[in-house]
């Protein structure tokens, strides 16, 4: 049992609401209360951090790297940490480690080394997000189109058994290459199933809806646009109260006027998240990495391969925050909810997303210019003071 202590600063957003003048009491790596400064119990460990903000620390369901590390290059315990480490910089307390589409045999070495992480514990770990291979050629984006292919029987069969080994079990499908009836069985097995990297129909998505799917990848990107006869899975994300949306906010990967019309159009109990989709670049000084033989490319702030394709993002979550805040003008607590209570619900883990009395004492400090001030996971400190500012947006 780990000693109870409390955290007091100006202001303390428990996921739902501000509270001024406030402490957070941790007890045992999980919150007991978020109460009036002046009403701490008598010899509680107190730690004043003055003008500060105490926020849900941010959970992210789509990261492929970070300090350095692609997790398709380095399918390992020690990459998986080496990435969860560096998203701690910027906020991030759970992510979801994402392989790209990629051959069998690496996708083996990742289910291994998530198995790896989720009996270790390792902090800031949920599981794994499967991105492909049964995606759409037609939408494959960055994905590598010789490794592309519809669902068989045996893929099928080796999810499934996989599924309870390496944490949370995500997979990002396109209805192009994979069945409802497959979906459903994945659904049974416990993936999240997200649907994305497809030209697929509006109408269509309602069977994958109907046997399970409740997440779309990357909005916008990937995918067919909204048209005004065929809204596509653009359409349907936006009407549908099941389909919980992922969205990279950085400028590129969306246009400043599509977010606002999408998030204005969102409403109901599933709502639009942000997800990061941060390569190896967030938190190192690469400047290019490889990809499934290819080149990326790093560059003001893109990343693209050779011939401009984007290939993921060079961003971190609290710039996607000041992004949705500061570029959008959303209320602090929605870009807040965004990367904190929404993807919780989208992948259902009531005990993070908030700072509610019983859940996970996850939880970012920043400072009045949102800047990272700590990061603390289970009520541990796993990173303090960053000195790098995050991203500035005119």
């Amino acid at each position: 049992m780990r000693q109870a202590f409390a955290i007091t600063a100006s202001r303390i957003f428990d996921g739902h609401q501000f509270h001024e003048d406030a402490a957070l009491l941790v007890d045992n790596g999980q919150v007991k209360a978020v109460l009036s400064s002046t009403d701490l119990p008598a010899g509680i460990i107190r730690q004043d951090l003055g003008d500060a903000l105490i926020a849900p620390g941010f959970i992210d369901l789509q990261v492929n790297g970070g300090g350095g590390v692609l997790f398709n290059n380095d399918p390992t315990l020690t990459g998986i940490r080496t990435i969860c480490e560096a998203h701690a910089r910027y906020g991030t307390t759970a992510l979801m480690v994402t392989l790209i589409t990629d051959a069998p045999e690496i996708k083996r070495e990742a289910i291994t080394a998530g198995e790896a992480a989720a009996t270790a514990g390792e902090p800031g770990y949920l599981g794994l997000h499967l991105e492909g291979p049964h995606l759409s050629i037609a939408r494959k984006g960055t994905h590598d189109p010789a490794l592309i292919r519809p669902m068989a029987q045996a893929d099928l069969d080796y999810l499934v058994e996989q599924a309870s080994r390496f944490g949370i079990p995500m997979i990002t499908v396109a209805p192009e290459s994979v069945t409802p009836d497959q979906v459903k069985r994945l659904v049974e097995a416990g993936y999240r199933v997200s649907l994305g990297h497809t030209d697929t129909s509006c109408a269509s998505v309602e069977a994958y809806v109907e046997a399970g799917a409740t997440l779309v990848t990357h909005l916008f990107n990937a995918m067919s646009p909204l048209g005004n006869r065929e809204p596509g899975l653009v359409g349907a994300a936006l009407t549908s109260p099941a389909l919980h949306c992922g969205l990279i906010a950085d400028g590129f990967h969306v246009d400043p006027v599509t977010m606002k019309i999408a998030l204005a159009s969102k409403t109901g109990t599933a709502h639009i998240f942000l997800v990061t989709d941060a390569m190896s670049t967030i938190g190192s000084d690469e400047t290019s990495f490889d990809l499934n033989g290819r080149t990326v490319y790093r560059r003001d702030g893109r990343l693209t391969l050779a011939d401009g394709t984007l290939a993921g993002a060079d961003i971190d979550m609290l710039s996607c925050v000041r992004y949705v805040h500061e570029k959008l003008g959303q209320p602090l607590e929605e870009a807040l909810r965004m990367a904190s209570l929404y993807p919780a619900e989208a992948i259902g883990v009531p005990s993070k997303g908030s700072l509610a009395a019983g859940q996970d004492a996850d939880f970012v400090v920043l400072g009045p210019d949102l800047g990272i001030h700590s990061t603390w996971i289970a009520g541990t400190c796993v990173f303090a003071k960053r000195t790098e500012p995050s991203r500035a947006f005119a």
